[in-house]
């Protein structure tokens, strides 16, 4: 049962994994940027963790100056106690040294380990936003890279509309096409000329008949 379930379970794992990879050859940036806003949150959220650390450690560190203060001011009354020659003042007082330097002595341990852990961790958080930052980068490039081809790709509708989807006249068809327009609105301009001269002439013509009659 367990041999036939665990066939079924990387069954669909492979499939998922195929499904993402076709999705992600389709649209490489869009696996990106999702890829960079999941690094980002993660960021934020370790970021976060990093600040909790560095007050734990200065917790730890303000527990530390108490302990030793406290080991201090016993020690300075141990010796009042011995030199008044109380006793149990002194046994008292000698007890509370021990516990003091017992605690600082731990606390200063966990104040050099969270130091050392604290300090390996911000190293290792500097190097993911690092390898985030890395990413958008590589972010635009490929938007770079996307614009470049649809560029071209436009520019191929026009030079070239024969191999594009996008039917539309070519360059050198638009350029037949105004040179065509052009020379067919100067024979019209001529035309018109030529007719007005005519009819100039014509009007001299009967300006002279009239004269001469």
């Amino acid at each position: 049962m367990n041999s036939l379930w665990n066939r079924f379970k990387y069954s669909v794992q492979a499939d998922l994994h195929t499904v993402l990879d076709k999705k992600e050859s389709k649209n490489p940036i869009a696996m990106l940027n999702q890829y960079i806003r999941e690094a980002e949150k993660q960021t934020d959220s370790i970021g976060k963790l990093l600040e909790r650390q560095s007050k734990l450690k200065k917790e730890l560190q303000k527990e530390l100056a108490e302990a030793e203060k406290m080991a201090d001011k016993r020690r300075s009354q141990l010796e009042l106690a011995q030199t008044a020659g109380e006793e149990d003042l002194v046994a008292f007082a000698e007890e509370e040294i021990a516990t003091y330097d017992t605690r600082a002595a731990v606390l200063s341990e966990s104040v050099m380990e969270t130091a050392y852990e604290l300090i390996s961790l911000e190293r290792k958080f500097e190097e993911m936003k690092h390898k985030v930052t890395d990413m958008k980068v590589r972010q635009l490039q490929l938007m770079g890279k996307e614009n470049v081809t649809r560029a071209h790709h436009r520019m191929d509708q026009v030079i070239s509309p024969e191999n594009a989807d996008n039917k539309m006249a070519s360059v050198g068809e638009m350029k037949k096409y105004i040179e065509n327009l052009g020379g067919k609105i100067e024979s019209e301009y001529e035309t018109s000329s030529m007719e007005r001269r005519l009819e100039t002439l014509g009007k001299a013509e009967g300006a002279d008949q009239v004269r001469q009659a």
